[in-house]
């Protein structure tokens, strides 16, 4: 590939009632940049992704970047969208600048405020990236919409509470180690797999701990070309990249087969020249647990149907053939929806680089893969990661 990664920043997720949009995004600006050991003015472009969809009152918020520091202005600076996947849309964005030869360094920054919106509107909001005149009127908002698949993949597959159970139980224990996260506490399988005042079910068969958390924060990354990156401190190469969209309606689709998610790994993999079973890991994306079970079987790792056995035979666990979400995933580390994306590269980026916090660093990690949807596995992109330096 033609672009690294060479310095990140990353707020912690959660709720933050003395932070707005702007300090968070000015802020892991100015600390990426610094983790870089670059300057504001060595910077070519500017990406920012911000779902926003009525969570914050100010909206053309690209420019917000350009507080971080006096010489950033008139750098070209865009906002991308695309629904859950906003992050990844937007290092996607800043890697075909540089591919293109129009830019040598890029920041991008992905950022949401949520938790100051009221309930009632953040459910309506998160609908927005359904097919509304399908789905506009679910009750549960995306929760519902996700409450549904898991529904009818229980009727096609059988009763897989106990495989939610443990995957909802991995991650909320694997985000213990991690510093960003939103919830670090390990609940354990027997909270995650029963009906509770504390864990009551939401929609479906989604109880509570199957559903990722509305949360605050930013991450923010630095690209820069490979004759750039050759003399920065750290380069974390894309190996490959894909993006895979799919059609709105999941009327049109089997929505059970997640093909997007499937399609776009099949082409990151053919890239990169590798086969699953050479990553060392994968950052996933968990908005609900029945998620990250079709992923499972999405991404190749299990036959159709068959995702439960991933996480039953531990396949999936930190000390597992394959880990997935180390970092305790969108459901321990929180989902603030334009900076999902960038924070899963932050998070694989550090795992590469040997710098993740202490019981989060897997050991001897070489290739990272990385899955970000958007919507019901409509906006699907993965990344392969590697250490270069």
């Amino acid at each position: 590939m033609t672009a690294s990664i060479v310095g990140w920043a990353h707020t912690p997720f959660g709720k933050f009632d003395t932070e707005t949009v702007e300090s968070l995004v000015t802020r892991v600006a100015n600390e990426a940049m610094a983790d870089a050991g670059i300057s504001a003015a060595d910077v070519d472009e500017i990406v920012l992704g911000h779902f926003n969809a009525g969570f914050s009152a100010q909206d053309f918020t690209a420019s917000l970047v350009l507080q971080a520091d006096p010489k950033l202005r008139f750098k070209p600076a865009t906002r991308v969208e695309n629904a859950c996947a906003t992050g990844s849309a937007a290092v996607h964005q800043g890697l075909r600048a540089i591919a293109a030869g129009a830019a040598k360094i890029v920041l991008v920054v992905g950022v949401e405020q949520m938790t100051r919106t009221p309930g009632p509107e953040i459910g309506k909001n998160l609908l927005k990236a359904s097919y509304l005149p399908e789905d506009g009127d679910t009750v549960g908002g995306f929760a519902g919409v996700f409450g549904k698949i898991a529904s009818s993949y229980f009727q096609k597959y059988g009763d897989q509470s106990d495989a939610l159970a443990l995957i909802a139980a991995k991650n909320h224990k694997n985000g213990v180690a991690n510093p960003f996260a939103q919830m670090r506490k390990d609940f354990g399988f027997e909270f995650c797999r029963a009906e509770s005042e504390k864990n009551p079910y939401v929609a479906g068969p989604l109880k509570r701990t199957d559903c990722s958390l509305v949360s605050d924060g930013a991450a923010a990354l630095v690209l820069a070309d490979a004759e750039t990156a050759k003399g920065m401190g750290k380069s974390i190469g894309f190996r490959a990249t894909a993006h895979a969209q799919d059609f709105l309606p999941m009327s049109k689709r089997d929505i059970l087969q997640f093909e997007g998610c499937t399609v776009a790994w099949q082409r990151a993999l053919e890239q990169a020249g590798v086969a699953l079973t050479d990553l060392s890991f994968v950052e996933t994306h968990d908005c609900f647990t029945v998620a990250e079970l079709i992923e499972y079987e999405a991404m190749g790792l299990t036959p159709k149907g068959q995702g439960a056995r991933a996480i039953k035979e531990g396949w999936t666990l930190k000390d597992g053939k394959l880990p997935v979400n180390p970092s305790g995933g969108l459901k321990a580390k929180g989902h603030p929806i334009g900076a999902t994306g960038v924070s899963m590269h932050v998070m694989t980026a550090m795992q590469l680089a040997g710098q993740a916090p202490e019981g989060m660093q897997l050991k001897n990690a070489k290739l990272g893969g990385i899955f970000n949807m958007g919507g019901a596995a409509v906006a699907n992109y993965v990344s392969v990661l590697e250490p270069l330096k």
